[in-house]
């Protein structure tokens, strides 16, 4: 079974949008580079809604192939799915997609997506890790990512750090309580305009 790793880009404050959801300077780096994510080049992911291909650093190119060839399942909160509207039933990574959410599927949006909408987290992970089999399980971070680190349930927690400080925002952890350990990061990347640090969750 993979592992379940909660992931985001996030700034050095420690938020992954503003109070608005805006992202600001978070995913340039994205496009700032000189390296296709795939080895071809030839795929494109817009998913960004800028139109253009994802072009990251040498540095970058590398981990986060793996990390986006690894994943099967992706977990995101309801928000997250209106405000990229599903990313049109195509996610950038993986086969499938499970919606923590109280609301079900929109009648009729892309039915033949492989998206799942489920109310709890724990229900919500089970369902991603059969839907993933031996591939990773991807969680969004935020609120709904924080709820699942916090019931036991993530393996890693992985930062893509942008230098860049928000001072208020949607915070990566959402509203954590208590302290959650983690183990030394056994993944330090520095990319152009970003830090990838990984750390798995200590039991």
């Amino acid at each position: 079974m993979g592992a379940v790793i909660m992931h985001n880009v996030v700034s050095v404050d420690g938020f992954i949008a503003d109070e608005n959801d805006a992202v600001g300077p978070l995913h340039d780096w994205y496009f700032n580079g000189d390296t296709p994510i795939t080895e071809g080049g030839d795929q494109e992911y817009d998913h960004s809604g800028t139109g253009s291909r994802l072009m990251v650093s040498r540095a970058s190119a590398p981990y986060v192939r793996s990390v986006w060839e690894s994943i099967g399942t992706i977990v995101m909160g309801r928000r997250l799915f209106d405000l990229v509207n599903g990313w049109e039933g195509r996610p950038p990574t993986g086969d499938h997609v499970v919606v923590v959410s109280h609301r079900p599927k929109p009648e009729g949006w892309h039915p033949e997506a492989s998206y799942h909408f489920v109310d709890d987290v724990t229900a919500a992970i089970g369902k991603a890790r059969e839907l993933a089999g031996d591939r990773a399980v991807a969680v969004s971070a935020g609120e709904v990512g924080g709820q699942i680190l916090a019931a036991g349930l993530v393996d890693e927690v992985a930062m893509d750090v942008v230098p860049v400080v928000f001072g208020s925002g949607k915070r990566y952890f959402g509203g954590i309580d208590g302290q959650h350990l983690l183990e030394d990061p056994h993944v330090v990347i520095q990319g152009e305009g970003v830090l990838h640090l990984a750390f798995k969750v200590r039991r």
